[in-house]
């Protein structure tokens, strides 16, 4: 073998001339076995809450302005956290609404998050059908020459249906790469049609047994598929059944710290080995240096430093509290 796996390949070298693709399961479970969490830290930077030395001087539209700014934060967020997490998760839509300078500035941060052997999770909620849908999946999933943007893994949204996730899965599979399906969302309005009940079981359900289907199809000798489901942590009680219902889905699990979750709300999204689960939290996280747990110890002028120590304290909560303190064994 002349390559050794790191968290962030997709391929493996057996020998000159031949490479053979890693499961995006396989390459999730090394990075939280690697690094002993289930961290992933949010990248979801926002003009008024950066640090004073960040802030960009000019215009309130001064968008290559505004996304040099967004580009060395979140590459100074991910210098601190590289060592420390498994994953990082863009979210899309604060660099698009930079138009074309926040789309440069998002490439640049999800390859020098690769380039740290981070595996990046696209926050983006994509899909539409049929050839757009081919489109979607080829722009955000992988690391070759197809991938206009070169995620590891995006989130995808499922209401269109069968036949508009199915291409998203066939080009996740050739590509390593994941998904993460929309299945229970954190925010407070999700059950307005996510909790609708249709034969006799919720509209999440319905969804979620569809995820668990195609988690199956693509499961990996690890347990797990390439399709896995965004199940807020907000809903303790529905992670609790979800986890029953998806023994081969892995969970991105938003809705930690600034939301109100903790350690204790996610808990029963863990399997008994401490996996199946990525827990994120982005704005405790990132602007940590605002917080009053942290601010009069690090303030503006050592936030990197407020950033560890909330990724440190996320990480020692969660292995106190949940399965996910045996990763450290």
């Amino acid at each position: 073998m002349l390559h050794r796996l790191g968290s962030s390949d997709t391929c493996i070298v057996l020998a000159p001339g031949v490479v053979a693709l890693i499961h995006f399961a396989i390459r999730l479970t090394a990075a939280v076995r690697r690094t002993k969490t289930p961290v992933v830290v949010g990248l979801d930077p926002r003009l008024e809450l950066l640090p004073r030395q960040l802030q960009p001087r000019g215009k309130q539209d001064d968008w290559p302005a505004i996304a040099g700014a967004y580009r060395t934060f979140c590459r100074e967020v991910i210098d601190v956290v590289a060592p420390l997490v498994p994953a990082v998760k863009p979210q899309a839509a604060f660099f698009e609404q930079l138009g074309p300078a926040g789309g440069e500035a998002l490439a640049d941060v999800i390859q020098y998050a690769i380039s740290k052997h981070l595996l990046v999770i696209l926050d983006g909620k994509r899909n539409d059908i049929g050839s757009t849908a081919v489109a979607y999946a080829h722009a955000y999933l992988g690391h070759d020459s197809l991938s206009g943007w070169g995620a590891d893994a995006l989130t995808v949204n499922p209401y269109l249906g069968d036949d508009a996730l199915r291409p998203f899965v066939e080009i996740a599979q050739q590509q390593g790469a994941g998904l993460f399906v929309l299945v229970k969302t954190s925010n407070p309005g999700s059950g307005l049609f996510q909790d609708l009940v249709a034969d006799g079981k919720s509209i999440y359900r319905h969804v979620a047994d569809f995820v668990q289907q195609l988690a199956a199809e693509t499961v990996a000798d690890v347990g797990y598929g390439s399709v896995g489901a965004v199940v807020g942590a907000t809903y303790p009680e529905q992670l609790a059944e979800l986890r029953q219902a998806m023994p081969n889905t892995w969970f991105l699990v938003p809705g930690y710290g600034s939301q109100g979750a903790g350690a204790r709300d996610v808990a029963e999204a863990f399997d008994q080995r401490g996996l199946g689960a990525l827990v994120n939290s982005s704005r405790a996280i990132i602007f940590a240096f605002a917080r009053e747990a942290y601010s009069t110890r690090f303030g503006d002028a050592q936030w990197q430093d407020a950033v560890e120590a909330a990724t440190l304290e996320m990480i020692h909560q969660l292995h106190s509290e949940t399965a996910a303190g045996k990763l450290n064994g």
